[in-house]
């Protein structure tokens, strides 16, 4: 039985590029992070929309100062390579995907490290309950909705949202589990009806993978850290990076320090 890689290990594989892919399911019992990365111009006013959003947007940490390319408080990081894979904006255009930074990196540039789901994952796996990607072996399916954020100075936007079937009884329990984990995410934000919250065609996610639907199950909507992404867009700044969706940084801080009583 191969023995699990730890949360350092992964990140050494994924610096060198042995691990390209996403990390639902990886290092478990600890804290995966969505990424944002951009000038500190701008980093206020990204703090304030993540403050306002902390749903979509439940910030985990961030740099202690300009430029700094570490983490210290969730590992031995190096923001330029310990993601599988980034995603490069300008001027809110998407440009591409690649699996370092380092070419890119500015001395202005600020981390955000916000709250992602695989965490909350791994609590509801250990209630017994199925989380459909996991046992799929593919990406959370995500989706952007009519669901407004609040915004703060150029960000501003939709809210992108995951989703994860259940049958009624198990999607109350998980609405209860993850009211204990506020830092990635927390209760969920929508059950049922999709077209209630903008999504028209469940079986074609925005981002990630489609998962089946069982009959009977509902569709169990979470916000997603991928939301920040739509909020790049709209403020168009010259340059941003995040990371690509389920591609996130794996830190040391385990899950169980995030829940709440």
């Amino acid at each position: 039985m191969t023995t699990p890689l730890t949360p350092a290990e992964l990140r050494q594989r994924i610096r060198k590029g042995e691990h390209p892919g996403n990390t639902s399911g990886l290092a478990a019992g600890f804290v995966q992070c969505n990424i944002v990365i951009l000038p500190s111009a701008q980093a206020a006013d990204f703090m304030r929309f993540c403050q306002a959003n902390p749903k979509p947007c439940p910030l985990i940490a961030c740099s202690a100062t300009p430029g700094a390319t570490t983490l210290p408080p969730l590992g031995d990081i190096d923001m330029r390579t310990d993601l599988p894979r980034y995603r490069v904006f300008r001027y809110g255009e998407l440009e591409e995907e690649r699996s370092d930074i380092r070419e890119l990196w500015q001395d202005d540039l600020v981390t955000f490290a916000l709250g992602c789901s695989f965490s909350f994952e791994e609590a509801l796996l250990a209630d017994g309950l199925e989380v459909r990607n996991i046992t799929e072996g593919v990406n959370v399916p995500m989706y952007r909705t009519t669901i407004d954020c609040q915004s703060a100075g150029p960000f501003a936007g939709k809210m992108v949202v995951s989703m994860r079937p259940f049958r009624a009884a198990d999607a109350i329990r998980a609405v209860q589990i993850c009211t204990r984990f506020p830092s990635v995410h927390g209760a969920p934000v929508h059950l049922g009806d999709p077209a209630q919250i903008g999504i028209t065609d469940i079986e074609q996610p925005d981002y990630g993978d489609r998962v089946s639907i069982a009959e009977g199950e509902l569709p169990v909507f979470w916000a997603c850290g991928v939301t920040p992404q739509v909020a790049l867009e709209q403020a168009g700044l010259p340059l941003a990076i995040t990371h690509s969706p389920g591609c996130m940084l794996v830190t040391d801080l385990r899950n169980s320090k995030l829940a709440v009583l």
